[in-house]
């Protein structure tokens, strides 16, 4: 752990020499003058000014790798990194997870991560992030470990990003600049590709930089004659009109794409087929699971953000009622909002859906955070009000006691192992006991020569008996009105 230097020892033989300057020294070292009845009072956990002014190191993030030829092929595609993280709230175990996840992040994105340190502040210094002083040390880290690249665990504002690349030397990235890379290495159908564009666009708006001709002047602005009269706009203002424009074109493809989509939904809605959508973190299992449940065939990647194209999958619950599984894409504590407004149109699966399975690790060392950091995301696109079903992943792998807290926490859950099969055929049984059911029970005779109206009280509706007589189709059946309707004037003489 790299400690800031104490007083030297000329300041303190002139704090002896000179008895006036005791009270000033003794308020300057604010570790000398602790009293229970002064200090006993104060909330939380205290810290020495050394340990509050450092940057202390977090062990085992570094990806380097051992074997020669690994290291050979990998060294000519990899960015090597340096973690940095501001400590502000939670304890120490919690800046260590936040700060390994970040790790988890870049290593997705292709980079070699040496080293990580995390200052301990109360607020991220407005300048540099992590302060001039601090930004020096990291300056030395970089040097050391031979480093490319300073990733920082939070958003930085464009000046920031400046400061901190000027002191450091090398190129700086923050969170949101990570995940973004992210995405935009995985997207893969038109839309999602779209989605991330604009979102992109959105991030680089404002971080825009211009250098040397690139500030210069164009003329313009005159009625015509030799150069025109006055200087026009810059170059990084051309290159900003740009980018709104691209930015309005990008918004109105996503607009056309997002009504194709909703022609689907509106459809499914037309025909009563119940929706189901499979949210939660990255890398909880979620493709895992749809696979397990409808043999999808869908990309599983012990990756972070692996799929993001949303899968819509036709399956089928114990009782035969048919219905729709969606994948999401999945989320991550501090989505960068760019994010959430791009991928908007998406995420509306989930606030259109009639269930939503929350998917969450069990096994990950902090499950409560991943359930808090998708419902805050299931908030910001209105969802709120959708059945949700906590399934437990990695059961297989999840520490039981772990298991037996969540399960107690969380009232509608059940764990499961989409690997192993464990506990699917109790999750498919929950899944058919709270999707809606129709309606309308009734109990008809539909002659042979009718037989898509038999086909529709299975597709659409839930079939409680079925018998086949003489004179047709014996069925008892939950349908919808729409449906009860058009069955209506085949019901028995009896059983009017």
């Amino acid at each position: 752990m790299t400690s800031s230097s104490s007083p030297s020892q000329d300041a303190k033989r002139t704090a002896h020499a000179h008895p006036e300057n005791l009270r000033a020294d003794a308020l300057m070292e604010e570790d000398v003058a602790w009293s229970y009845e002064i200090d006993g009072e104060r909330d939380g956990d205290q810290f020495d000014r050394s340990e509050r002014a450092a940057l202390r190191r977090v062990a085992g993030l570094s990806t380097e790798l051992e074997d020669v030829t690994e290291v050979e092929y990998r060294q000519l595609r990899l960015e090597r990194v340096v973690l940095v993280g501001v400590w502000t709230t939670g304890t120490a175990q919690d800046a260590d997870n936040s700060l390994a996840e970040l790790a988890a992040l870049a290593e997705t994105a292709g980079a070699l991560v040496l080293d990580g340190v995390i200052q301990r502040r109360d607020k991220p210094d407005a300048a540099t992030y992590i302060g001039s002083g601090k930004a020096l040390e990291l300056r030395d880290i970089v040097l050391e470990s031979g480093a490319d690249t300073v990733i920082c665990d939070g958003e930085l504002s464009p000046g920031q990003l400046i400061q901190l690349e000027d002191v450091v030397k090398v190129k700086v990235i923050d969170r949101t600049a990570l995940i973004l890379d992210i995405f935009a290495q995985h997207a893969k159908s038109r839309e999602g590709k779209a989605q991330v564009a604009l979102a992109q666009m959105q991030y680089m708006l404002p971080r825009l930089r211009g250098w040397g001709q690139s500030l210069s002047r164009q003329m313009g602005g005159g009625r015509g004659g030799l150069a025109t009269r006055g200087p026009g706009e810059t170059k990084i203002e051309t290159d900003r009109r740009r980018i709104r424009e691209k930015m309005a074109k990008m918004r109105r493809e996503i607009a056309d794409m997002k009504t194709g989509r909703e022609i689907k939904r509106q459809e499914r809605r037309r025909n009563k087929v119940p929706s189901v959508a499979i949210a939660g973190y990255t890398n909880a299992g979620k493709s895992s699971l749809l696979n397990r449940l409808t043999g999808a065939g869908v990309l599983v990647e012990n990756a972070l953000f692996a799929t993001l194209d949303p899968t819509v999958r036709r399956a089928e619950t114990p009782s035969g009622r048919l219905y729709t599984l969606a994948d999401t894409v999945g989320f991550v504590r501090h989505l960068p909002h760019h994010l959430v407004e791009a991928f908007r149109s998406t995420m509306e699966e989930v606030g259109d859906s009639d269930l939503i399975l929350h998917v969450v690790d069990g096994s990950h060392p902090t499950p409560e955070e991943q359930l808090a950091a998708v419902r805050e995301v299931i908030r910001d696109v209105g969802a709120t009000g959708v059945p949700e079903i906590v399934v437990i992943n990695k059961a297989d792998a999840a520490d039981p006691l772990v298991l037996q807290r969540l399960l107690r926490v969380e009232k509608r859950s059940i764990a499961v192992s989409a690997r192993t099969g464990q506990g699917i055929a109790e999750l498919l049984a929950l899944i058919d006991a709270e999707l809606p059911r129709p309606e309308v029970e009734v109990e008809v005779l539909v002659p042979y020569t009718h037989g898509k109206l038999v086909a529709r009280a299975h597709s659409e509706g839930e079939v409680i008996s079925e018998e086949h007589t003489a004179e047709g189709t014996l069925l008892k059946v939950r349908v919808h009105e729409e449906l009860a309707a058009d069955l209506a004037p085949y019901t028995p003489v009896s059983a009017g």
